[in-house]
């Protein structure tokens, strides 16, 4: 088995699969089996008190690499609401109190929504995307996917909020129908998504630093 040449700064599996997805066409001579998680290295878990996405990928990338000595990519994402003034933004994933329980964040979302009108229901998701280098070199790009709020989850794939964001680009075979993130095949959400936008951005900086 190759050694690890990456580190993504992520506990979350399917977060993890997604991101080797995304970065594997794109950095040409990075395996799969050479990417891993911050559970295969023992990575810990630091407290994100930045104010924004960008703040809190670098604190999580940082840390891994501190951990490490690898280079470490890590994101931050979350989803913004237009009438509740961006929330839950970097609060995303432990909005109804405990972190990470998707479907308590998103009920408690949809029921803060319940009386708000379809016109008003706008939303985007954002993604900050950050590598850090044992040599101190740091970068981030970030990527976003506007949308459209459902009132009921819909679609069994994705995680998080994908259930309830109908995105503004709605892939060929949608037809008349609006699909939500949940609902998309994992290619064509990579292909829209804001971590997908952000991670392609930041893979031609990982080749250069990797020297694939």
């Amino acid at each position: 088995m190759s050694a690890p040449r990456l580190v993504l700064a992520t506990h979350n599996q399917h977060k993890l699969g997604e991101l080797r997805a995304i970065l594997g066409p794109v950095v040409p001579g990075l395996a799969a089996q050479e990417v891993v998680g911050a559970g295969e290295v023992g990575g810990p878990e630091p407290v994100e008190d930045g104010v924004t996405f960008a703040e809190n990928a670098l604190i999580k990338a940082r840390a891994l690499v501190a951990h490490t000595g690898l280079p470490a990519v890590a994101d931050d994402s979350g989803l913004a609401v237009d009438v509740l003034g961006g929330a839950p933004g970097i609060f995303s994933a432990r909005w109804s109190g405990r972190h990470g329980d998707d479907a308590a964040n998103l009920a408690l979302l949809l029921a803060q929504l319940a009386d708000v009108p379809a016109a008003h229901r706008g939303a985007q998701f954002t993604c900050a995307a950050a590598l850090v280098t044992p040599a101190g070199f740091e970068h981030v790009e970030t990527g976003a996917l506007r949308g459209r709020l459902t009132t009921e989850p819909r679609g069994e794939g994705g995680f998080g909020y994908d259930p309830a964001l109908v995105p503004e680009l709605q892939p060929a075979r949608a037809g008349d129908a609006e699909l939500t993130c949940a609902e998309l095949t994992a290619e064509e959400k990579n292909a829209i998504s804001h971590r997908g936008q952000a991670f392609r951005a930041l893979a031609r900086v990982i080749a250069e630093q990797l020297g694939t």
